[in-house]
């Protein structure tokens, strides 16, 4: 893998800082080899992340962080920020990234290779401006309803709020499923799942509305008719109720998921950069999924910012015994009894409709 350096000056331990956050955990994109944040320099990007550590360092300054790796040929935007601008302070670090020949990596809405300075620079030291958002910004695929033609498990992970989880407990899905010695796909729905090196990623919030349907279909659709899967997991953006990123219900039109899993926060009180709009009951987020959806979500994961284990664990058992739905804390208890529930009952679907086959073609005798 090609070696990277994370840049999350003054954010890596904050919501913005999600797009670092998932490339700690998991990538097979890139190498990463530490993150930029002088608020944090010295400490262990994993350990700041989750109390995991996993040996990567942070550095305090670019200059320190190229000194130990000489060789890394990648500088990635680690942020996600409220209208995706990239921060004033960054540039000038982008610019030495650039003038060491460092391709950069950009997730944001703010494109570099847009911008004629870095253009112009990268251009001279001949590196690539690789802007994320806009691989996709052209893509214009029209909903046709192939979807049905997907004849295999669909999972998706839905929010009650953005930056809170719904990749990551996509991934830690399709890893269990595979464990269970299943064939699972995992298709990315945003610019963090391309550069953790998703093979089927769509960029959602970079496609013109009218062919976000038609892009989750298609893609879903690629990744059942090329890899012939067992399952499929994929995760919404945003959250259904979300007043600046409302997103999930057209996953659940147009990926008309099998199954969804429903990621909460509890000690989360309000929106993610809205601290005016307070987060609804979780209550309100089942009965959407079950009215959108015609089905309850299998299961609720919990995110556990603000918790300790044991709090958070106290939480899961106590959703768990109020709504009747399996709770897990999946970075205190995995979610491989999500794994079992799901191939339980798909399991059990496949086993009634093979009986009404049997029965209506005894009927037909």
């Amino acid at each position: 893998m090609k070696k990277a350096l994370i840049l999350a000056e003054g954010r890596y331990n904050t919501s913005d800082g999600k797009t670092a956050h998932g490339l700690v955990r998991y990538s097979k994109r890139f190498k990463i080899v530490g993150v930029i944040d002088s608020t944090l320099a010295g400490k262990d990007a994993g350990e700041v992340l989750d109390g995991i550590p996993r040996n990567i360092p942070i550095y305090g300054s670019f200059e320190e962080a190229v000194a130990e790796n000489p060789d890394v040929k990648y500088l990635i935007i680690g942020v996600a920020t409220p209208g995706g601008y990239l921060p004033p302070l960054y540039k000038e670090i982008i610019k030495k990234a650039i003038k060491r020949g460092m391709n950069i990596v950009n997730g944001l809405h703010n494109f570099l290779s847009d911008d004629p300075e870095f253009s112009r620079l990268a251009k001279r030291y001949k590196v690539q401006l690789i802007d994320v958002r806009k691989i996709y910004r052209d893509l214009k695929i029209p909903f046709t309803g192939k979807i049905e033609e997907v004849k295999t498990i669909k999972v998706a992970v839905l929010g009650t709020d953005g930056a809170i989880g719904k990749r990551t407990t996509a991934i830690m899905l399709h890893e269990a499923f595979k464990h269970f010695g299943k064939k699972s796909v995992f298709v990315a729905m945003g610019q963090t799942g391309w550069m953790q090196g998703a093979k089927y990623c769509i960029v959602m919030d970079s496609i013109v509305n009218d062919f976000v349907a038609g892009a989750i279909e298609d893609v879903i659709w690629r990744a059942w008719k090329e890899e012939n899967p067992d399952v499929i997991v994929t995760h919404g953006e945003g959250s259904l109720l979300h007043p600046a990123y409302p997103g999930g219900f057209e996953l659940i039109a147009s990926g008309r998921p099998d199954y969804i899993v429903l990621q909460h926060a509890p000690a989360r009180k309000f929106f993610d950069d809205f601290p005016q709009y307070e987060i609804p009951p979780l209550e309100r987020y089942i009965q959407l999924i079950e009215l959108l959806s015609g089905k309850k979500p299998i299961a609720i994961t919990i995110n556990s910012e603000r918790l300790t284990k044991e709090e958070a664990i106290q939480k899961a058992r106590e959703i768990e015994a109020t709504y009747g739905i399996l709770t897990r804390v999946p970075l205190y208890e995995g979610v491989e009894d999500i794994v079992k529930a799901i191939l339980e009952d798909a399991e059990h679907l496949k086993a009634v409709a093979q009986q009404e086959v049997t029965a209506n073609a005894s009927q037909m005798l």
